[in-house]
């Protein structure tokens, strides 16, 4: 039976310090090597860290942000991938032809295996979406990518599951801020500045409604209809400005939770996957029971999007 080990990282970044974040990023990767892991994932944007990017007019943006695969932060990754026999998936801005996205690559010891750009972009006025899923092969599994807010829109994880995808990546950086559902909003700092002596409110914020409660309503739900592996990944602590709660997971086409991170710390944990559970789940049975004739032209029908998170407004 097909079966493949992966860790999923938590950690928190400092903004716009590569060095540092590329330096975390080795420590957790030598961590997932000695738990026999043979892939590591990290969050959205993860090289250069993320919120902070709302502030930055667009020569800043630029500056931070590097070409795919040309860029030192990708050459490092590759170095990585070589020095720890590991596949790592991590994220950062690319520019190319004077246009900035956000982007999530895929590289081993032989360098870039996928590069995919978020399709839902929100975070700088001055990146592009990305137009293309990406389905790939990695250690003979079938692998898709959509970052944050791309796996909110039900219809790119059906696409890319449909594309033949058996395990998605999802790489964020969420939790923690205002929604129109009852119960989200902000997580005070103080607490995450006090997690050592007294961790228990902290805790009851980042697993309630604010946190892992939001994520529970919709991320099993999109790996159980869709029979595939999730491999969320999330940041802990501060991102820019912002509190985040981790709870990185990996999730199973059951929609069951395999493994998650659970600490205030920068932490992996890891689950091994078998290709068993891509049929014997529900979510196998009802795509092939589907009758797209009489949805197509529903789904398909134009419209003009919207993407604005109250947060952002």
């Amino acid at each position: 039976m097909k079966k493949l080990k992966i860790a999923t990282a938590q950690y928190q970044p400092k903004d716009g310090d590569k060095i540092l974040n590329l330096s975390i990023i080795e420590s957790l990767t030598a961590k997932a090597k000695e738990s026999g892991a043979q892939v590591i994932s990290f969050h959205e944007m993860c090289i250069s860290a993320y919120t902070f990017f709302k502030d930055l007019n667009k020569k800043e943006a630029f500056d931070i942000a590097e070409e795919v695969p040309h860029g030192e932060s990708t050459n490092r990754l590759i170095e990585l991938a070589k020095k720890y026999d590991i596949s790592i998936l991590a994220g950062l801005p690319e520019k190319e032809d004077g246009q900035l996205f956000n982007t999530y690559i895929c590289v081993n010891r032989n360098g870039l295996v996928a590069k995919f750009r978020k399709l839902h972009p929100f975070i700088s006025p001055y990146m592009k979406p990305g137009n293309e899923y990406v389905v790939f092969d990695l250690h003979g599994w079938k692998c898709g990518i959509l970052i944050c807010y791309d796996n909110n829109v039900v219809e790119n994880v059906r696409a890319t599951s449909l594309l033949g995808a058996e395990i998605i990546f999802a790489p964020h950086v969420t939790g923690c801020t205002p929604s129109a559902m009852p119960g989200r909003g902000y997580v005070n700092s103080d607490l995450w500045h006090k997690r050592n002596e007294d961790p228990v409110p902290l805790r009851m914020e980042f697993d309630g409604p604010k946190g892992r409660g939001w994520l529970m309503r919709w991320l099993p739900a999109r790996a159980y209809d869709n029979a595939i592996y999730y491999i969320f990944s999330n940041p802990i602590g501060f991102d820019g400005d912002q509190l985040k709660n981790g709870n990185s997971m990996i999730i199973d086409p059951y929609g069951e939770v395999l493994s998650e991170t659970r600490s205030f710390e920068n932490e992996i944990v890891t689950a091994t996957l078998t290709e068993d559970k891509l049929t014997l789940a529900g979510g196998f049975r009802y795509k092939n029971a589907r009758r797209p004739q009489l949805y197509k032209d529903i789904i398909g029908k134009s419209h003009n999007p919207i993407l604005k998170p109250i947060w952002m407004k």
